[in-house]
């Protein structure tokens, strides 16, 4: 069992968190960073990537920025090679979080999207909102850790 605490964040929670700079969801997303270790995919990863290349979200964000912020995802989240396949999202795209919150290993994925938080929790691991990643989930899995 991993010592520091592993979060993912699906697609929608990370552009949200870097369009919406001083929204709930990019406090839990700083949160995370700051005092845990974000795991990602290659699959993750890409789609992140192909989403924030979009010219639609220039009037929100420099594309700049958003190219420097999926460099630093790059840089500094954990990159988990997936060795189990998943097929339980009845939106068959989001079946990449869970394949990769069980490999992880996580504490817990972080979405808005309610294909995802319908299946809370999936294999044991919470699916929560931002809001409750702030409001509970930091909490306890920060208790649960200072037991161990």
């Amino acid at each position: 069992m991993p010592t520091d605490l592993r979060f993912v964040f699906d697609t929608s929670a990370i552009v949200s968190a870097v369009l919406l700079k001083h929204s709930v969801v990019r406090q839990a997303f700083d949160k995370a960073v700051a005092q845990g270790k974000l795991l990602v995919s290659q699959a993750t990863i890409d789609e992140v990537n192909e989403v924030l290349r979009r010219k639609g979200f220039d009037k929100y964000v420099l594309e700049e920025e958003r190219i420097e912020f999926v460099t630093a995802l790059v840089r500094d989240a954990a990159l988990v090679e997936i060795t189990e396949q998943v097929r339980a999202c009845r939106d068959p795209k989001d079946d990449k979080f869970l394949e990769l919150a069980v490999c992880g290993n996580v504490a817990c994925i972080v979405s808005g999207d309610d294909d995802l938080i319908s299946l809370h929790p999936f294999q044991g691991i919470p699916i929560v909102t931002p809001r409750q990643f702030l409001d509970d989930v930091w909490k306890n899995a920060r208790q649960r850790m200072s037991n161990e």
